[in-house]
C-alpha cells in the first residue's frame, strides 16, 4: 500500500513536471522576439537620427558655400572699385605733377603734341573696338601722355557711340578735361554719363566731378544739388564722403 502511494505521489509529481515544463519554453521565446524587434527598432531609429544629423550638416555646409561665394563675389567688386580708384589718384597725382611742370616754358613740346594728335585720327578707324580703347587707356596709364589721349577719347566716342566701354570713355575725357580746367567741356562729359548711364559703376564720381565743374563755373545752387544727389544716391560710396566735404565747405 505504501509503495502504491508513493508510485502514486511520484507519478503525479513527474507529470506536473512534464505539463509544466512547457511553459518556460513559451516565455522565452516570446520573450525573445520582442527583444529582437525593440532592438530593430531601436537601430532603425538611430540609423533614422544619423541620417537627420547628416542632413543638417549638409544643408549647413551647403549654406556656408553659398555665404563663401557670396563673398567671393562681394570682395571681387570691392577689389575692381580699388583699381579704379588707384588709377584716378594717379591720374591726379600726374596731374599736379603736370601743372608744375607746365609753369616752365613749353612751346615746342606744345607744338609737337599738337602735330601728333592732327595725325592719330588718320589711322584711328582702322582699330577694332578693344584696340581703340585700349590706346586711349594705355596714353593715360602707360605713357602718361594725357594731353594726347583726350582726341583718342573723342575718337573712340565718335566711332563706337554704343560701345560697352562708352560709359568709361566719357569719364575718362571729363578727367582729362577737368585735370586741364575745361570745366565747360567736363561738365559736358560728365552729365552725358550721369544722365546716359544710370548703372554705370563711375556715375556717383562723375556726378560729385560735375558738381565740382559747377562750382568752378559759380553755378553754387546747381553744385549743392549734385552734391546731396550723390549723398542720397550713393551713401556707400567714397564718393558720398567728398560730397559730404564738399557742402559742409559751402555752408
Amino acid at each position: 500500500m505504501n509503495k502504491r502511494i508513493i508510485a502514486l505521489t511520484l507519478s503525479a509529481i513527474f507529470g506536473a513536471a512534464v505539463n509544466a515544463a512547457p511553459a518556460p519554453v513559451a516565455d522565452v521565446s516570446s520573450g525573445g522576439t520582442e527583444s529582437r524587434l525593440t532592438t530593430l527598432e531601436r537601430l532603425f531609429n538611430n540609423r533614422t537620427e544619423q541620417q537627420h544629423r547628416v542632413q543638417q550638416q549638409l544643408d549647413l555646409l551647403q549654406g556656408e558655400v553659398n555665404e563663401l561665394k557670396g563673398s567671393i563675389e562681394k570682395h571681387n567688386y570691392q577689389l575692381e572699385r580699388i583699381l579704379e580708384r588707384q588709377r584716378e589718384l594717379y591720374l591726379e597725382i600726374d596731374k599736379r605733377i603736370a601743372a608744375v611742370m607746365t609753369q616752365a616754358p613749353s612751346g615746342g613740346t606744345e607744338a609737337s603734341s599738337q602735330d601728333s594728335e592732327r595725325d592719330q585720327p588718320s589711322h584711328q578707324t582702322t582699330l577694332n573696338e578693344d584696340q581703340a580703347y585700349d590706346k586711349a587707356v594705355n596714353l593715360i596709364l602707360k605713357d602718361k601722355l594725357y594731353d594726347e589721349a583726350i582726341p583718342e577719347f573723342q575718337s573712340f566716342l565718335q566711332n563706337f557711340p554704343n560701345s560697352s566701354y562708352a560709359s568709361n570713355a566719357h569719364y575718362w575725357l571729363g578727367q582729362l578735361l577737368f585735370n586741364k580746367q575745361d570745366w565747360t567741356a567736363a561738365a559736358s562729359q560728365f552729365e552725358t554719363l550721369m544722365n546716359q548711364f544710370p548703372d554705370s559703376s563711375k556715375r556717383a564720381d562723375a556726378m560729385l566731378k560735375l558738381g565740382i565743374c559747377e562750382q568752378e563755373r559759380s553755378n553754387i545752387a546747381r553744385a549743392e544739388q549734385l552734391w546731396k544727389k550723390v549723398v542720397a544716391e550713393y551713401p556707400t560710396s567714397s564718393a558720398r564722403k567728398l560730397a559730404e566735404i564738399k557742402l559742409n565747405a559751402v555752408k
